[in-house]
């Protein structure tokens, strides 16, 4: 796959079809982009792990923090990557040995070595973007800020606002 644009039907359908994150690189820190994006996505009805091995047993956003994605208690959908771009082998290497389905590198991070590791192994990747603003452009939301998506369209946004079970209800073709 070309890793440098991804159709808006791949990133619906990853929004759409997975459920739950495991935030790598958490941060405790309200003013931090990991904890905004924990926040959002627990808001649009995911279940969110947040992994950082400093905070390994305490809480970050009501939920306690895995010191690994090999310590978390239950199955993840998504790794969401907020490391180094060297990092991000190693993580997808355990994304891949706990039956993650996508691995998602944030803004800043890319690595196509682990891209490849994880497509041979069957996961989806995304890399250099993040899932709130992806979320956020796909629902129309991010107009609602001032930023300018550069789309103009009348047509009903891909996603749904208001999160929840909603989520899934409107697709544009």
């Amino acid at each position: 796959m070309n890793h440098d644009s991804y159709p808006d039907a791949y990133i619906r359908d990853i929004l759409l079809s997975q459920r739950s994150f495991a935030v790598v690189g958490a941060s405790a820190k309200p003013t931090r982009p990991s904890y905004f994006v924990m926040k959002y996505l627990l808001a649009k009805g995911y279940d969110v792990i947040p992994v950082n091995p400093g905070f390994a047993g305490k809480t970050i956003v009501d939920r306690k923090v895995s010191a690994s994605l090999l310590d978390m208690d239950r199955p993840v959908d998504v790794v969401d990557i907020f490391r180094s771009s060297d990092a991000a082998l190693g993580i997808t290497q355990e994304a891949i040995r706990i039956g993650a389905k996508v691995v998602w590198m944030q803004i800043g991070v890319r690595n196509d070595e682990a891209a490849r590791l994880a497509e041979d192994a069957g996961l989806r990747v995304v890399m250099n973007r993040c899932p709130k603003i992806e979320y956020g452009r796909l629902a129309g939301e991010i107009g609602w800020a001032g930023v300018n998506s550069r789309t103009l369209s009348s047509k009903r946004a891909i996603l749904s606002a208001s999160g929840g079970q909603q989520r899934s209800l409107r697709r544009n073709t």
